[in-house]
């Protein structure tokens, strides 16, 4: 297997323990919950940094886990985490110029897996719907515990929810004091209509006084995490 090297940067104690939550109540949604989309309906909202190190704290909890970076149109986190040594991604595998085994990589984590985007597209929709991506996603979820898919907005094109139609639930990302109501209704519905169902929603952004995170349940669960400017997360 090839491998690659990446960077994920600590968080402060806030998000780290809010995150943390979330890892603990992923675990408990079932064995069936495998395959699991990180989405939001705008972008920068912190998607992206919710996912890796969701992806992190699940392997160094001795869960075999695989992220799948599925924004092929502006993914963010090849320069972000400086990740060095790809050779074929996801954009590969799907145009049928590489197989499986070539776009999964180990990683520097232990139990961390990666399927890195290496090209960025213009329009990737066509290839998001081939059979392939199902095939993909299937195979991951026989080989790993856990299979995070970072994927772009709802709200801005089709291939989120595309995705979510072939995932066990998805975990919603909303930027404090940013995010319409409306729309994140929307993007709620979105998932309904491709019967993915919603983990839980993570509130970014959000001062909580005290310097600690704070957590309310509602429907689906929410996750408040940050400290006024120095605690705040973004994509």
């Amino acid at each position: 297997m090839n491998k690659i090297n990446l960077t994920i940067e600590e968080l402060p104690y806030a998000a780290e323990e809010a995150l943390n939550r979330l890892r603990v109540n992923i675990k408990f949604c079932g064995k069936n919950t495998k395959k699991i989309l990180i989405t939001s309906s705008a972008p920068d909202e912190g998607k992206s940094t919710v996912s890796s190190h969701l992806w992190k704290m699940l392997a160094e909890a001795g869960f075999p886990t695989v992220y799948v970076d599925c924004d092929l149109r502006k993914s963010v986190v090849k320069n972000r985490l400086h990740i060095s040594g790809i050779q074929a991604g996801l954009d590969y595998y799907l145009s049928g110029q590489a197989e499986y085994e070539d776009v999964v990589y180990e990683t520097n984590y232990e139990n961390g897996y990666w399927v890195p985007v290496s090209n960025i597209l213009e329009n990737p929709s066509a290839l998001l719907e081939d059979p392939r991506t199902e095939e993909l996603l299937d195979r991951l979820s026989r080989d790993y515990r856990f299979v995070i898919l970072d994927t772009p907005p709802l709200g801005a094109v089709s291939d989120g929810a595309l995705l979510a139609s072939l995932c066990d639930g998805a975990v919603l990302v909303v930027r404090c004091g940013e995010t319409p109501k409306g729309v994140i209704r929307q993007s709620l519905q979105q998932l309904r209509q491709v019967n993915c169902p919603v983990l839980g929603t993570v509130l970014n952004r959000a001062e909580v006084k005290g310097g600690i995170y704070r957590k309310r349940y509602s429907k689906y669960g929410q996750y408040y995490y940050g400290d006024g400017e120095k605690d705040r997360v973004t994509r």
